[in-house]
């Protein structure tokens, strides 16, 4: 439900940034929390590349005269600035709900997505290295 929901919000966000509304009048909210018979590994998949590539998309798009004009989310107005920290804000907080679920599911077999455990001090010592040397 939460691939759906993200995709279903960075569309709705993403498209036509600049011009409509965020909260795009044919977007079903509710829905994205509902599994419903259509709803395929594929199809979520597919939804979320989607939503992202509207974010890739416009974000690329932009130019430094954007950065001052006024977008509105549900009626609300907020600056280009405030809605891509709004929005960066909202969809971090659900991939790192994504990533708890899949380390407490996958446990056993979870790969650490940054330092490996046990390896701390490791780390922090090649990092140092590394920059410490510029």
């Amino acid at each position: 439900m939460i691939v759906k929901h993200i995709g279903g919000n960075l569309s709705s966000r993403w498209t036509d940034f600049l011009t409509t509304d965020g909260e795009k009048p044919d977007r079903d909210r509710d829905g994205e929390f509902e599994i419903r018979s259509g709803d395929t590994q594929a199809s979520l998949m597919a939804r979320w590349e989607s939503g992202w590539q509207c974010v890739f998309d416009t974000v690329g798009s932009l130019t430094p005269g954007d950065i001052s004009k006024a977008v509105l989310i549900r009626h609300e107005p907020h600056s280009v600035i405030q809605a891509i920290t709004r929005s960066f804000g909202h969809t971090a907080g659900h991939v790192g709900q994504i990533v708890h679920l899949a380390k407490h599911l996958r446990w056993q077999d979870w790969k650490t997505l940054t330092v490996p455990r046990g390896k701390s001090k490791e780390f922090n010592a090649k990092m140092t290295e590394r920059f410490d040397s510029r």
